[in-house]
Formats: structure tokens, sequence, C-alpha cells
């Protein structure tokens, strides 16, 4: 085959066995690797009801087809596994360089079971994998741990991907960092890691599959470079923090839990005070030309490290407006703490934010507490609180719960003022102003999630966006309050679209149209392919899915919002206005008939034959 190595690398840790499966050319067809892979042996390979930290979840690392080729945006990976946070399928991606050097190194994926009897890592080089003892690494920082492993296989390239100490004491939000500034940040796969008692994942290879076209690649690269640099959008200038001010001014930036969609400090942690203060350089990931990551020093009180790179979009809001707090600094600070320990730093803020909430109403007192003032803007606070959640300690033990969990126990009062679905804390974005978005949120097999979902605001006026959508059907702006058919038809198109960038290892940020990918995927795979077949994956990948949290226990009663997000705002650019719920629900009930599931969001038997996943009937 070209453009995957072929190879699948099995990893029994309980009998402390390696083995590698050679695949057939059809399976990376039907699923295209990342997403695709995870969804396939997670639902074929994970009994029914199998505890998330428990030694039988199955934890896949899997790069896409189009993952560590010469091409802009091809550094990702997809890690899954049930997650510990939610009990339903769990996913993230992370970029960076460890997806492509995995590629490099000789598999496209790993898939693991069991749990060892000791704290391991995996070391694999050129194709030669082992076991490796972690007793001297465990309870270190993500820096100092990848520091030993490269000391240990003597090369300071090797490309490190690791749980953090968070994921060591089973915080179910623990993410996992490659790099040390890149992060698989959602569904707590850092803890699944850490139950399974390994550490880091270390990879290193000086290979790479052969590519079936390299011409036709390179002029697709190129393309692409060069509008990168001509049509650069400030993604290089600002990174993902260049959003916080549109939302702020449009009336979507999560502020105090939710509870407003405009902040007053919102200019103080801006992209634009960023660059003022403490950027200190910027970063990219493999083979891309953007340098949208950032990196941040500061001096005291809080003597920031840029070895962490700096904070994104989502944990300046997360960190930032969501906890009431407009200290930069502090929050560049927050994420250094979040990287160093393995949190995804979106439920972190939600669970800190939910907490001020909580100790402003009375429902936690400084008791709870230890007499930290947990009022909403406390820089001090939101510090102290990740800290604590890091390690389990105090309050910060019930926070690393999650808020679903952690709201549960504080009482009724509590269960209103958490934000989450399926137990997944709400991102950075806010459904009262894209609308289309809620629904993305409600139907995403993982829980609230951003990347495979609708941001309504891009596609409510003509241009680049629109025209990339029209070989999927859609030829018109569709405005960001509508909840009809048209929405429909825009969220099902975009939302497939970002699926399909998750199985082939891309990059959401670089604007690849799909005639583009179909491009890529034959160029590098020398498969006659079409954009019928790629959507068909997608279409199996996601249907997959539900047949795992449907197997799991999951109804139609869980595809909905926390009430808090269909409340009207009081103040702000969107005073008086919410998503109305009945216009919500009538969107979900046509978004099951569209995919092919019956009234309780079970896909029909129909809809898994024409998939060929008919077995699961």
């Amino acid at each position: 085959m070209s453009g995957v190595n072929g190879k699948i690398l099995r990893v029994d840790l309980s009998r402390g066995e390696l083995a590698v499966e050679e695949p057939p050319e059809d399976l990376y067809r039907m699923y295209l690797g990342g997403e695709g892979f995870v969804a396939h042996y997670l639902m074929r390979e994970m009994p029914a009801g199998t505890d998330p930290l428990g030694p039988d979840n199955v934890l896949i690392f899997a790069t896409g087809v189009l993952t560590g080729h010469a091409l802009p945006g091809s550094g990702r990976n997809s890690v899954g596994a049930r997650s510990p946070l939610t009990g339903a399928f769990g996913t993230s991606e992370g970029g960076g360089w460890w997806g492509a050097e995995l590629k490099r190194a000789g598999y496209d994926a790993i898939v693991i079971r069991g749990r060892s009897s000791r704290p391991v890592y995996l070391s694999i080089v050129d194709g030669e994998a082992e076991i490796r003892d972690a007793g001297d690494i465990w309870g270190a920082s993500t820096a100092e741990a990848e520091a030993t492993i490269r000391d240990q296989l003597g090369d300071r390239r090797v490309r490190v991907a690791q749980c953090g100490p968070a994921g060591e004491r089973l915080v179910r939000f623990a993410c996992i960092i490659n790099d040390l500034r890149h992060a698989a940040g959602r569904t707590g796969m850092g803890a699944v890691m850490g139950a399974k008692q390994l550490r880091a994942v270390a990879v290193r290879g000086s290979g790479g599959p052969p590519v079936a076209d390299r011409k036709g690649l390179q002029a697709l690269a190129g393309k692409m470079i060069r509008q990168q640099k001509e049509k650069d959008t400030g993604l290089t200038e600002f990174g993902t923090p260049g959003v916080l001010m549109p939302l702020q001014l449009a009336g979507g930036l999560p502020t105090r839990n939710f509870r407003q969609g405009d902040f007053e400090g919102a200019e103080r942690i801006s992209a634009e005070a960023f660059n003022r203060g403490p950027l200190v350089g910027r970063d990219s990931c493999y083979a891309c030309a953007a340098s949208c990551k950032r990196v941040a020093r500061t001096g005291p009180p809080w003597d920031v490290n840029p070895i962490y790179g700096g904070p994104e979009y989502e944990t300046l809001a997360s960190l930032g407006s969501t906890c009431g707090i407009d200290d930069l600094e502090a929050i560049c600070k927050g994420h250094e703490i979040a990287n160093a320990m393995g949190l995804d730093t979106i439920s972190a803020g939600v669970a800190i934010g939910f907490a001020m909430e909580c100790f402003e109403n009375g429902i936690l007192t400084a008791e709870d507490t230890e007499g930290l003032d947990l009022r909403s803007g406390q820089a001090e606070a939101m510090i102290a609180m990740l800290r604590a959640i890091a390690k389990r300690e105090g309050l910060g033990d019930l926070l690393a719960e999650g808020v679903a969990v952690a709201a549960g126990r504080l009482g009724p009062r509590a269960t209103g003022l958490a934000v989450h679905v399926k137990g997944l804390e709400v991102p950075m974005h806010e459904p009262r102003l894209k609308h289309g978005l809620g629904l993305g949120y409600a139907v995403s097999p993982t829980g609230a999630d951003h990347c495979h979902n609708l941001h309504d605001t891009l596609y409510e006026k003509p241009g680049r966006m629109l025209e990339n959508l029209r070989p999927l059907g859609i030829y018109g702006p569709v405005a960001r309050t509508d909840l009809g058919p048209a929405k429909l038809r825009l969220f099902h198109a975009v939302s497939r679209l970002r699926h399909l960038v998750n199985c082939l290892g891309v990059c959401y940020f670089v604007p690849w149209s799909p005639q583009e990918l179909v491009g890529l995927t034959a160029a590098v795979t020398g498969w006659n392919t079409s954009l019928y077949e790629l959507m068909q994956a997608v279409d199996r990948v996601i249907t997959l899915a539900r047949c795992f949290n449907v197997r799991e226990g999951f109804t139609r009663d869980d595809d909905r919002l926390p009430g808090r997000l269909h409340e009207a705002f009081s103040s702000g650019p969107l005073q008086g206005q919410g998503l109305d719920e009945e216009g919500f629900r009538r969107l979900l009930q046509m978004y099951y008939e569209l995919m092919g599931w019956d009234a309780g969001g079970r896909p029909t038997p129909g809809r898994l034959a024409s998939l060929g996943l008919e077995e699961f009937a």
C-alpha cells in the first residue's frame, strides 16, 4: 500500500506482550484511519459495559492516511477509548509532531489493552517497540518526563505523548500532551493512560511510507502554501486568540459560567493584549506554513515558562472570561500548569467557573474551600484550584470528577449550574450565538464538542467557506439563528467534513476543499477514490460511534443541552436572545431522520446495512 505503513502495533500491558497486525487495504478505505480507526477498534474489541478506568478499556492512538506527509496541516492524530468522564465514545485529536513521527516510525496506529503492574512507557524507534520502566518519571512534570525519556533513548528528537501527573491521579478530564505544547485535550484520554500505568509513548522514525503520486501531492501542497501566505486571515499574527474579541463583540464569549455572553475584561485578555505582553514567539506543527501557536513568557509574580508554549483561545476563555478573570499573565500561568500536569483546560476552566458560582450562591462555603475566596474574578483562586484538581486535593478532588458528577454530589441547587452535554463540559462557543452549534453539541458522540461541529457565523455571508461546500450541495448563506431545513443541510455538510479531516489526519485550520481532500487522498494512496467514498467512510464512523453509545446505554434523552443554554441573555449584544427549545427539538428530530436513525436515536437496520455495518443491527 502507498501512503500508509500497513502495520498496527498491538500492546497488551497486562502480559507485557507486543504484536503487529497487518490489516487489509479495505480497512483503510472503510475508515481512513484517525477517528475512524478509533471507532472500528473500540466498537469491535471493547466489551460492552467496560469500566473506562479498567484494564479492558481499549486505548487507540491512530494516524490518518494523510498524517505525516508533506502537506500543510498533516501533523494530527486521534486518540480514543471509552471516556472516563462521560462513559460514552471518547476521542480527541492532537497536533504537533508526534503523529507524523509515529508514521515515520513504521506504524499507522497503536491498540493498547490491559494494565501494567508497574509504571511503564512505550518506546517505538524505526519499527522496534519496547515496553520500558517508567518508575523514575512517574509523578514528574511533562517537561521533566520528556527530557528523561529523550536522555534514556539517546535522541533529542524523540517525540513524546504522555498523560502527566493528572492522568496518573485519574483526573477524569486529564488529557494527553504531545511535544509539551499540543494536547489531545478532551474526554479524559490521559486518565485512561494513567489507569493503565502507561505514562508515555515515545516515537522516533527515519522512514515513512511511499507516496503514490508525489508530483500530484507536491502540486496540491504548494498551492495551499501559496494560498495560506496570500490569504492569511490573521492566524499567524494572532493565532486562535484572534477570535476572542469578535466573539465578545457579537455577544458570544462565555462569561462567568455561561451566565453572560460578554466580558468587561475581554480587551485585557485579547490576542492584541497577548501580542503586546507575554508573547515571545510563535510555533507551528509538522509541515505547516501557519505558525498559529503562541509562546508566552512572564516575570514575577507568575514566572511563566515558555517551554510549554502559550494559551489558545479556548484556554483564554475557559480560565479567563468563564471564571471572570482578566489577568492575562495569570491565565498564561494556568496554561503552563495544565500542560505540565496534563489537564484539559476547557473542562478545568468550566469546572472552576461552576465552583465559583456555587460559592457565590452558598452551595460551597469557605469551609469547603479551606478558606479560599472562590468568587468569580479571583486569579489566585483559579490557579490554586487548577493545582488542587491536578493533585486531587480538597475541593479539587470533587471537581476532578467533572461538573456532572460534582453537581450530583452537591445537590439539586448545583445541578442547574453544571454546563455540560453527556458529562463533557461545554467548550468556549455559545449556542445562543450559533444555533446550529447547539445541535452539534447535542448529537456529538463525545458530548459537547466544538471541533466536529458547525460554527454558524462563518456561513452567514458568501465567501470561501461557503464556496468550499458547493460539492456537498450547499449553495447559499444561512442565518446563524435559523433552525429549519437549511440549517440542517448546512450542519450535516460541515460536521461530516470536519469528521473527515479527523479521519484523514489533517488540521481544521488549513482550508482544504472537499475536492482537494479527495485529490490529496488519491495522490498519497493511489486509490481511485471519490468524494462519495470518503463521505461514506465518514457516515460509517459517525454511525459506529452512535452504535457504541447506544450499546453503552445512551438514549435520545442524552441528546440535549443544559437548560442554561436555552435561557435568554439578560445583557450584552444578545440581550433577550436564547436558543429556542422547541425549534431545537424539531431540528434534532429532522437530524435523526436524515441520518437514518429511528425516533429513539438508534441507527436503523437499513442504515447499518447501507454502510456495511449490518452486524450491529
